[in-house]
């Protein structure tokens, strides 16, 4: 029997998608009155509101089922209850790159991830080769811009 794999996100994360998924959800019969709208006009080979609403239709089941597998696989963690040497999924990191500049990420989950607002995927280049490092040691990531060094600064779970 083939094994679900867990998808760890932060409890904001899980909140989002929540609401996300209560918004398409909700978006659903609208839909469906804008797609009877449309077939109430006629001819559907040359009826673009018809084929705008029924495309809308499948945009939003495809996303209903993904952020519904998303749910099911969520495994919710809370950094203030993580602790240790190591960066863990959930720790918040500072880095001091090649000219001594502090950059500071927290690593989260893919559905949280955004690089400009201090969150990096987990799966990410950067989080990769960040999880199981401690204080002081040197990385080298491999990014589209060219290499990047880092040393790890400090290591906060908040």
């Amino acid at each position: 029997m083939a094994t679900v794999e867990k998808m760890p996100m932060l409890a904001e994360g899980h909140d989002k998608l929540t609401t996300d998924l209560r918004r398409l959800k909700a978006e659903r019969p609208l839909i469906v009155d804008a797609i009877e709208e449309a077939r109430a006009h006629g001819d559907l080979s040359e009826n673009a509101e018809y084929h705008a609403a029924k495309e809308r239709q499948g945009q939003i089941e495809a996303s209903i089922a993904d952020i519904e597998d998303k749910l099911s696989r969520a495994l919710i963690i809370d950094p203030t209850e993580l602790s240790g040497d190591k960066i863990v999924f959930g720790a918040t990191v500072t880095l001091l790159d090649e000219d001594e500049k502090p950059i500071r990420y927290q690593i989260v989950g893919q559905t949280e991830a955004d690089a400009k607002g201090g969150r990096i995927s987990y799966n990410s280049p950067l989080g990769r080769a960040l999880i199981g490092r401690k204080v002081d040691d040197e990385i080298e990531v491999s990014v589209p811009a060219g290499d990047r060094y880092y040393v790890v600064s400090k290591i906060e779970f908040i």
